[in-house]
C-alpha cells in the first residue's frame, strides 16, 4: 500500500514547541506499558490455544475441535488491539507478517475444494498442499517435508518464492486448519472442517490426518514463540520500548502514525472499503471463521485505548496512565473533545457491525452486491475511521510534530485503480 499525505496543509510544523515535555515522556511510558500488557495477554491466550490444539490432536473429537476454535476466537481479542502498534514501530512492522498475514492461498497448506483452482501465474504454489506432499519442488530445489516442523513452516513455506499470499504461519493459517474453507459465498455459515480431519486410523477423513495434526501443532508452537519474542520487546529493558523512548517527539509521532495508518489505509481502506467495492466474501480478515466483525471492532478499540491511555486486560485489570488525550487537552481542549467524540462514533459504528454479525448477519453477507443494509453498516465504519483520521492529523499539528505520512489505500485514494 502506498503512503498518502492526508490534508497535508494541516500537518505543518508548529511555530512553537508546547511546554509539556515531562508529560510527553509519561505518555510514552503509558503507551509502552499498554503494549506490554496487550502482548502479554496475546501470549497467554495463544498458550491456551496451543493447549487446546494439543488436546485436539491427542484425542480428536467434535468437542475438542470446538474447544480449539473457541480458544482461537478468544486469542484474537487482545491481539487485534495490538495492531495500532504497527506502522509507527519498525520492530512490530518487521515481525507482524509472521503472526497476522492475510489473505492467504490456503491451498499451499491443505486440501481445498475443486472450485478453488490450481497453480497460477501469480503463485505456482497456490495449491501445493504440503500436508499431502512430503516432498515438493521450490525454486528449483527438492524440499524434504517429511517432518512438518516449525522451522519448515517459518523458514521454507512462509512467503515461499517471495509471494505474500503463501502464508504458512500465524493466526490465519491456524484458523484455516481449524475451520477449513468457507464455501458458503455470501450465504450463511463459516468453514466447516470435520473433526475427523484429525482422527486416527480408518476414521480419518481427507487423508493425511497425522501430517495435518503435525502442521497444526507446529503452527501453534510458532505463534507462541513469536508472541514470546514480541512480549519481550516491550518489557522494561525491551528493544521496542527503548526505540520508542529514545526521542520523545519521534515517539509521539510513532504513536500517531500507528493510529492514523491503521484507521485510514489499513482498516477503512484495505480491510473494509476494498471488500465492499469488490463484493468479495473472501475479502475479509477472518474469512474461514467469519470473525471479521470482531477483527474490525477490536482494531478500532485498539486505536481508542491508545489515545485515552487505558486498556482492560483479559483478566479485567485496568492498565492506564498519562495519555495523548491529556496532552491534547492541555494544548487544545476543543480538539480533545473532537477526537474523543469521533473515536466514540467510530466504535459505535463498528459495534453495530459486530452486533448485527452476532445476531446472524455475517460480515461476508454484508459485502454482497445490492445488500443496502450491509453497505450502510460497513460504510458507517469506513466513514467513522476516515473522519477520526482527520482529527488525528489535527492532533499532530497541535502537539507541534513534524508532518506524518499515513498509510494509504487505492480503495480510498484512487478507486479506479482497484479495477485495473
Amino acid at each position: 500500500m502506498k503512503p498518502v499525505y492526508l490534508s497535508t496543509s494541516v500537518l505543518c510544523l508548529a511555530l512553537a514547541t508546547p511546554a509539556f515535555a515531562t508529560d510527553k515522556t509519561e505518555v510514552l511510558q503509558t503507551y509502552a506499558d499498554i503494549a506490554a500488557a496487550k502482548y502479554a495477554d496475546s501470549l497467554m491466550t495463544a498458550q491456551t490455544l496451543q493447549d487446546a490444539v494439543n488436546a485436539l490432536v491427542a484425542n480428536p473429537s467434535a468437542e475438542a475441535l470446538q474447544a480449539a476454535k473457541s480458544a482461537w476466537l478468544s486469542a484474537r481479542v487482545p491481539y487485534q488491539q495490538t495492531e495500532v502498534y504497527r506502522f509507527g514501530n519498525p520492530i512490530v512492522d518487521d515481525w507482524e507478517g509472521k503472526v497476522n498475514a492475510w489473505p492467504l492461498d490456503e491451498g499451499l497448506i491443505d486440501y481445498v475444494d475443486a472450485s478453488y483452482g490450481g497453480p497460477s501465474d501469480e503463485n505456482e504454489l497456490a495449491a501445493l498442499n504440503v500436508v499431502a506432499n512430503p516432498k515438493f519442488s521450490l525454486s528449483g530445489k527438492t524440499i524434504d517435508a517429511s517432518d512438518i516442523t516449525p522451522a519448515l513452516l517459518a523458514e521454507t513455506l512462509h512467503e515461499a518464492d517471495g509471494i505474500e499470499a503463501n502464508v504458512a504461519t500465524g493466526y490465519h493459517a491456524i484458523e484455516f486448519m481449524l475451520w477449513g474453507q468457507d464455501l458458503n459465498g455470501h450465504g450463511a455459515g463459516a468453514g466447516n472442517r470435520p473433526w475427523t480431519d484429525y482422527a486416527k486410523g480408518d476414521a480419518c477423513t481427507h487423508d493425511n490426518c497425522d501430517r495435518r495434526a503435525d502442521y497444526l501443532v507446529a503452527a501453534a508452537q510458532l505463534l507462541v514463540s513469536d508472541l514470546e519474542w514480541m512480549a519481550a520487546q516491550w518489557a522494561d529493558a525491551g528493544a521496542a520500548r527503548a526505540d520508542l523512548t529514545a526521542n520523545v517527539d519521534a515517539g509521539l509521532a510513532a504513536i500517531l502514525t500507528g493510529m492514523g495508518s491503521l484507521s485510514y489505509g489499513e482498516q477503512a481502506g484495505e480491510r473494509m472499503r476494498l471488500g465492499l467495492m469488490l463484493n468479495d466474501p473472501e475479502e475479509e480478515h477472518s474469512c474461514f471463521a467469519d470473525n471479521t466483525h470482531n477483527d474490525h471492532y477490536y482494531d478500532g478499540l485498539g486505536v481508542q485505548n491508545v489515545y485515552v491511555g487505558e486498556y482492560v486486560r483479559v483478566d479485567g485489570t485496568l492498565v492506564s496512565g498519562p495519555s495523548l488525550a491529556d496532552l491534547v487537552l492541555a494544548a487544545d481542549p476543543a480538539l480533545d473533545a473532537e477526537m474523543q467524540g469521533k473515536l466514540s462514533t467510530t466504535m459505535m459504528s463498528l459495534g453495530r457491525i459486530k452486533t448485527a454479525a452476532e445476531a446472524g448477519f455475517a460480515y461476508d453477507q454484508m459485502l454482497e452486491r445490492g445488500n443496502t443494509a450491509g453497505d450502510a453498516l460497513v460504510m458507517g465504519g469506513v466513514n467513522g475511521l476516515i473522519d477520526q483520521t482527520r482529527s488525528i492529523e489535527r492532533v499532530v499539528t497541535a502537539l507541534g510534530l513534524d508532518q506524518i505520512a499515513f498509510e494509504g489505500s487505492d480503495s480510498l485514494d484512487d478507486p479506479e485503480a482497484v479495477f485495473q
